[in-house]
């Protein structure tokens, strides 16, 4: 059998068709999604192509589209709406985050729309007086890092079609986090940052005591309807199951017959196995993000 690359990676495949077809054989492009037992292949326009195989002939790999920038501000906006914090402020363009110290998502500045010394000192300020350092969001192309200034937390944002989502009738779904949820995850994030959403809803899943997950909807600026995972965690016993997989398509499904056509995630870049689950279910890397600190920015300005 002709070698394959992995999972995720865009090919150009081309396989034998059944005997006495013409032609003989045919090509697909798009994004493997499964190698075993039967090759996946999920198309750009969101069509699933099953190949056995011995039938492969040929495959290469093919360059990733390229993303548009306003397709990264929309979706970095829904995300930024999405897992809000306590407290926002909108500053030119920049949306500032607040939640109690908890984590960086929720207490951290997103450049939306301008980006300029003046946003920079404003965060400095805003953050100063809830007593936190301030910490920008700098997804790719939305915000231009200089040379030289140290980043923490690369972040993959993962994004697909709501193709994998699938109803799980033994997942209790809630609108707050419950004491079993609470137990299966155990992060200490309060639940005022937890159920936070601006302009959309929430929802939590639980799954037989032994995985849980959040999914936020939220729309982005060019009427996209966002679904978007967070806080999935399985008991370390019940890993290797699927019950992380079952539980985000059931959040997934939810989220689609509440009106949402797309889902992200929003993984960090080290997590190989978390990429490795959304991959399998059709999400692909849409952009990257890291997290910098405004006064280091400010330093680099002004030395």
């Amino acid at each position: 059998m002709t070698e394959l690359p992995t999972v995720g990676t865009r090919v150009s495949l081309r396989y034998r068709l059944p005997r006495g077809s013409t032609p003989p054989h045919t090509d697909v492009v798009g994004h493997l999604v499964q190698l075993v037992p039967t090759l996946r292949v999920r198309t750009r326009r969101g069509g699933v192509v099953d190949i056995a195989p011995g039938d492969v002939l040929a495959v290469r790999v093919v360059p990733e589209i390229p993303v548009r920038t306003g397709e990264i501000r929309n979706l970095e906006h829904a995300a930024a709406l999405g897992w809000p914090g306590i407290e926002q402020h909108w500053q030119e363009g920049w949306l500032f985050r607040y939640g109690l110290g908890n984590t960086r998502r929720a207490n951290s500045a997103v450049p939306l729309r301008f980006t300029s010394y003046a946003e920079l000192s404003a965060a400095v300020d805003w953050y100063a007086a809830r007593h936190l350092p301030a910490l920008i969001s700098a997804p790719d192309r939305l915000f231009r890092l200089p040379a030289g200034v140290p980043v923490q937390a690369e972040t993959l944002v993962m994004a697909g079609d709501l193709d994998c989502a699938v109803s799980a009738a033994e997942m209790t779904l809630t609108g707050r986090p419950s004491e079993v949820w609470r137990q299966v995850n155990t992060r200490e994030i309060p639940e005022q940052v937890l159920t936070a959403v601006v302009d959309g809803q929430v929802m939590f899943g639980e799954l037989g005591g032994l995985a849980v997950g959040r999914v936020a909807m939220t729309d982005s600026p060019d009427g996209t309807r966002w679904a978007g995972l967070s806080a999935v965690h399985v008991r370390e016993h019940a890993r290797g199951r699927g019950l992380a997989r079952t539980v985000c398509s059931g959040l997934l499904n939810w989220a689609r017959e509440a009106g949402a056509t797309r889902g992200y995630v929003q993984v960090l870049a080290a997590n190989a196995a978390a990429r490795a689950l959304y991959e399998s279910m059709g999400f692909g890397v849409h952009h990257r993000s890291r997290y910098v600190h405004a006064n280091d920015l400010l330093n680099g300005l002004l030395s």
